[in-house]
């Protein structure tokens, strides 16, 4: 080959911009890793916790005619919202089922167009 020499191609040499690129790549990767840690983390504790049980009556009778449409529950008490024709109502109940209060709801009327 003529007596010519090959050189090994030099070392690269980093410019200030690819170091500077390659820095934010690197913290990137470790922020993504340490979030995805943390959720994880999250979720195990989350689901270790212990789950409190709805209790709620094997059969609920309502106080009057109507039908039950929505229930929800608070410390002592569960309410019932009670469809009896047009008019509805909540019936709030004692956790032993006694009726504790009714209130009607009203329908709203909605405002003249201007």
């Amino acid at each position: 080959m003529n007596g010519m020499r090959q050189e090994a191609p030099a070392e690269f040499e980093e410019t200030p911009q690819l170091r500077m690129l390659r820095r934010l790549v690197v913290t990137l990767m470790v922020t993504m890793i340490l979030g995805l840690v943390v959720l994880i983390g999250l979720i195990v504790i989350r689901f270790r916790a212990p789950q409190q049980a709805i209790t709620l009556p094997e059969a609920i009778t309502l106080a009057g005619s109507g039908t039950a449409v929505a229930v929800t529950q608070g410390m002592g008490w569960y309410a019932v919202v009670v469809l009896d024709g047009d008019a509805e109502r909540i019936e709030i109940y004692t956790r032993d089922g006694d009726l504790r209060q009714s209130v009607p709801i009203t329908p709203s009327v909605a405002p003249a167009a201007p």
